[in-house]
């Protein structure tokens, strides 16, 4: 396959890629962006196929090296497009951009594809609209061997380049489905999966309860925390001590406390 080399920021194929910040379009297309180096190389290894990588030998940290993973793309069948700096700029989303572009299949499988391990460890987060927060949740999933993350009644989608960075390209290689919030809560009944509800308003620590077996940690957000549907559905309801004057932790973070002290009590 012959590669493009392009030199206009008016190149129809960059107003292409360019399209794909708007969900809509993502969608329609079923495909999502992947920005920068180290995301991509993650995606790569997880066995994402781009279908199209855009490149900038000038921006790259280390040339020499990186242009390696070009050439594991282009073997995997991909398009690749060689851009001139002005060019490549006109797609990259991040400031300071590092060479690297990538279209890839969106991440997410329907919920009831997901395929889960005995006794899964599973989080979720209801109504999360903070690409930062999704993020911050895959890169502890994605550490802490976590079987899945599941969106209940999303306000963006696991597509948004944003949450794509967030996670560092976590995103593919932790299972991953969306739904709306009834579905989630017939899904987790019909796999036998108990649900343990993060909320300031109780009095048993996360550390008091058994994480042991098929369970969910489910994470509301800062403003509002969970629904009363999904506390209704709680087997226990748990909350991180605060010796301070603020009233909540930041989402990502509260998943992460709450993961790691499953990850110990299971390991143990």
């Amino acid at each position: 396959m012959a590669e493009l080399n392009v030199t206009s920021p008016a190149n129809p194929r960059l107003k292409a890629v360019a399209a794909l910040r708007r969900r809509r379009t993502r969608e329609e297309e079923g495909v999502t962006v992947v920005d920068g180096y180290e995301e991509l190389r993650l995606a790569v290894g997880a066995g994402v196929v781009p279908r199209t990588l855009l490149y900038c030998p000038e921006l790259m940290l280390d040339p020499h090296e990186q242009l390696t993973l070009v050439d594991e793309v282009r073997a995997l069948g991909s398009s690749t497009i060689r851009c001139a700096r002005a060019a490549f700029e006109k797609v990259a989303y991040r400031e300071g951009p590092d060479g690297f572009v990538a279209v890839v299949p969106a991440a997410g499988v329907p919920l009831g594809l997901l395929r889960l391990p005995p006794d899964p460890l599973v989080v979720v987060v209801e109504a999360l609209e903070k690409p930062g927060n999704l993020g911050s949740v895959l890169r502890t999933a994605d550490a802490a061997g976590v079987a899945a993350v599941v969106a209940a009644d999303p306000a963006t989608d696991w597509g948004n380049p944003n949450v794509v960075r967030a996670s560092k390209g976590a995103v593919f290689s932790v299972p991953v489905a969306a739904a709306t919030l009834a579905e989630v809560r017939e899904w987790l009944h019909a796999n036998g999966i108990r649900v343990i509800a993060t909320t300031p308003h109780t009095d048993v620590l996360h550390t008091a309860v058994d994480y042991r077996g098929s369970v969910a940690i489910a994470v509301g957000t800062e403003k509002t925390g969970l629904t009363d549907e999904l506390l209704a559905d709680a087997d226990a309801r748990v909350r991180i001590p605060m010796a301070g004057q603020v009233n909540s932790l930041n989402a990502g973070v509260s998943a992460a406390v709450v993961v790691y002290e499953a990850v110990r009590q299971r390991s143990s």
